[in-house]
């Protein structure tokens, strides 16, 4: 069992005691002994009618399986109670717990603290006996969520309510939904049944296969055709199996963008009003504002949540510029570019949400041009969206992807199954803290919370889909839940281990922790040769891309190996130039032995090898003497590969040029230290 440090109360003088709780409780309190739970043990719950009759749900699901008592037990029960407060928590989802020898006492403000209280028993129970003690706990951050991408592979009802129970056992509260984009439409609108009828169906199972082919949908029905939709009846019985687990479920409808299959759907809608030509709606057509508002209309009387996610990610906005009837309307409203257009948008649909009672949530992208009036902003690249939405007076929630995008590999990608890139580990999640110092109290107050995000572009089935979510979103929940001071990743790691071995015998498929090969070899720690600290030129033509920058001018003389992953801040990345070209200056002649930097390559998001490398020496850094010249055939393939290009021989230098040229396939060439022994 792991330690968790004893929080001294008054009269407390007993040695540490062990718990295995995930997320992390905020005091608690053991003593020796244990309440020994039995056949006889009675639940007594003091709570409003739906309250009462979800607790009393859950505790029959539970393997505890306690009868009722009909009236208040003296002892031998387990009592929880809805009071006015509690001394110290001011969360509504905040509990207290007291465990007695004679029985267990919960108390919180609401029926999902006592749910949540239910969730750190089940936890605590060891062979029917309970620590005794005294825990007060509360989360740090009220929106915890998890986001399941259902439009790249569809993922079934039940599976959707297998990871409802998960998620509240670790006491997750929202469940994200992304429910449309360009791979398949995936709930019923009655009003427009070609979305179910052609845009939930697609030409390929696999989403990779379809992407790198013409991208067609298929009739409901026909041969081959993959796909899948969530009745309105279905939606209204995850949203209710989700309400039972006190979880919200947030559906998020994508616009003005990721938009093909409604467009193949209903090709008036777009600029071209032509089938498979446009990826972003038409906002200057006045019809596109009437499928959005009567598709709205259906969702929100599916889904009764205070929030409505409308995407408004990574819009091209191509079609925008020569389309006449957008044009107009920039005439029309006075907006200037394309940004500005995209807000109006976002803005009128704010308002319609508004006018029936419910809020508009989006991926940052939605700060472009403006924000709307009351908006709540996910902020996924980076954590600036949601710092800049929090300074202008708005609600954030954070999702950073180096941090929160469970997509990216866990593990050394050639132990893994293929993975959209990337490399996030265990401790890398947990290491994320939401609420930087830096906030002001009022900001923090807008912090409203975080989100990991389970894209699945390559996630076809629902094994892999629990390998990439677990034991990473337990990870979150705590992040989520517990204090910083609360939090130590050796004590985690412990703890994880046990609720791996539990998720497995419930019947899930987490990552198995204990075979965890670790980072690329070299990126532990700094590495010594003779190009460190020296003087780096970037040759006219190559210039490093400012979003991966590394350590700027000095990161490829740092002695800083890259990982498994371009985004670690170690590998420098070269992008719209025709390559690398740097001249490392020694600061004096002196013998040079072997010159050699690493690359790598992943297909997917556009980073490929070098096609040649040059290799040059020189006394003055004006003539040169070629090295070394390598070629390299660039091939497209699916695997994450990391190749070293280098020189060995001797030579007397006091600049060493190191080129590499990008392929025709363009994309980013990443480098991560070019090494001079």
């Amino acid at each position: 069992m792991a330690l968790l440090s004893c929080v001294a109360f008054a009269g407390c003088q007993h040695e540490e005691k062990s718990l295995s709780v995930i997320p992390i409780p905020l005091e608690v309190d053991l003593r020796k002994g244990a309440f020994v739970l039995d056949g006889n043990t009675k639940l007594w719950i003091d709570a409003p009618e739906e309250d009462r009759d979800l607790l009393q749900e859950c505790m029959a699901r539970s393997f505890l399986q306690l009868e009722a008592a009909t009236e208040r037990p003296a002892g031998n029960a387990v009592i929880l109670e809805i009071v006015d407060s509690l001394v110290q928590l001011s969360s509504p989802e905040g509990y207290a717990m007291t465990v007695a020898k004679s029985g267990i006492v919960v108390q919180a403000l609401s029926g999902a603290g006592l749910f949540y209280a239910v969730q750190t028993l089940l936890q605590m129970v060891d062979r029917g006996h309970v620590p005794l003690g005294r825990i007060v706990d509360e989360p740090r951050l009220a929106y915890r969520g998890m986001m399941l991408d259902v439009s790249r592979h569809f993922f079934g009802v039940d599976f959707v309510k297998k990871q409802i129970a998960a998620m509240a056992y670790y006491k997750l509260n929202h469940l994200h939904l992304h429910l449309t984009d360009a791979a398949g439409w995936r709930v019923e609108i009655m009003r427009y049944p070609r979305l179910t009828e052609l845009a939930a169906w697609r030409t390929h199972a696999l989403w990779k296969d379809w992407w790198n082919s013409e991208r067609r949908y298929a009739e409901e029905g026909a041969e081959q055709a993959y796909g899948g939709y969530y009745t309105q009846e279905q939606i209204r019985e995850i949203v209710e199996y989700a309400r039972k687990h006190y979880i919200t479920v947030i559906p998020e409808i994508e616009m003005p963008s990721h938009s093909e299959e409604v467009l193949a759907a209903y090709p008036e809608l777009s600029c071209s009003q032509v089938p498979y030509r446009d990826s972003d709606f038409c906002v200057g057509n006045e019809q596109v504002f009437e499928f959005i508002e009567n598709v709205l209309t259906e969702v929100m009387e599916l889904f009764p949540s205070q929030y409505i996610h409308i995407g408004g990610d990574e819009a091209s906005k191509q079609s925008w510029q020569s389309c006449p009837r957008c044009q107009a309307r920039m005439e029309t409203e006075g907006l200037t570019g394309a940004d500005e257009l995209q807000s109006y948008m976002i803005r009128r649909v704010e308002s319609f949400l508004n006018g029936h009672g419910r809020s508009l949530l989006g991926w940052d992208e939605i700060l472009d041009g403006g924000l709307a009036p009351n908006a709540t902003v996910m902020s996924w690249r980076g954590t600036e969206g949601g710092l800049k939405a929090m300074a202008m007076g708005h609600r954030a929630i954070m999702t950073p992807g180096e941090y929160c995008y469970l997509d990216a590999y866990q593990d050394a990608p050639h132990t893994q199954p293929e993975a959209f890139g990337g490399y996030l580990t265990l401790q890398k999640v947990y290491s994320y803290d939401p609420v930087p110092d830096s906030l002001s109290v009022t900001q923090k107050k807008l912090l409203y919370g975080v989100q990991g995000n389970l894209f699945a572009e390559y996630i076809p089935t629902e094994e892999h889909l629990e390998y990439m979510a677990y034991p990473r979103m337990l990870a979150l929940a705590e992040v989520a839940w517990s204090v910083p001071a609360n939090k130590e990743y050796g004590d985690f790691r412990t703890r994880v281990l046990e609720a791996v071995d539990e998720l497995r015998a419930k019947g899930y498929n987490p990552f198995d922790l204990r075979t965890e090969v670790g980072n690329r070899p070299g990126a532990d720690k700094p590495i010594r040769h003779l190009g460190v600290g020296k003087q780096v030129a970037y040759v006219d033509g190559s210039a490093y891309y400012s979003g991966y920058a590394a350590g700027g001018d000095s990161a490829l003389v740092d002695g800083l190996r890259g990982g498994w992953t371009y985004g670690d801040r170690c590998w420098q990345g070269f992008l719209g130039c025709k390559g690398v070209d740097v001249v490392i200056d020694l600061g004096e002649v002196m013998p040079v032995g072997a010159v050699s930097a690493d690359f790598m390559q992943i297909c997917g998001p556009g980073v490929f090898m070098p096609v040649q490398i040059i290799i040059s020496s020189s006394f003055d850094g004006k003539s040169f003497t070629e090295l070394k010249r390598i070629d390299n055939e660039v091939v497209r393939d699916d695997a994450v590969t990391f190749k070293t290009f280098g020189w060995e021989g001797c030579a007397d230098a006091r600049y060493i040029r190191y080129q590499a040229v990008r392929s025709d396939f363009g994309g980013f060439l990443f480098v991560d230290e070019v090494v001079v022994n």
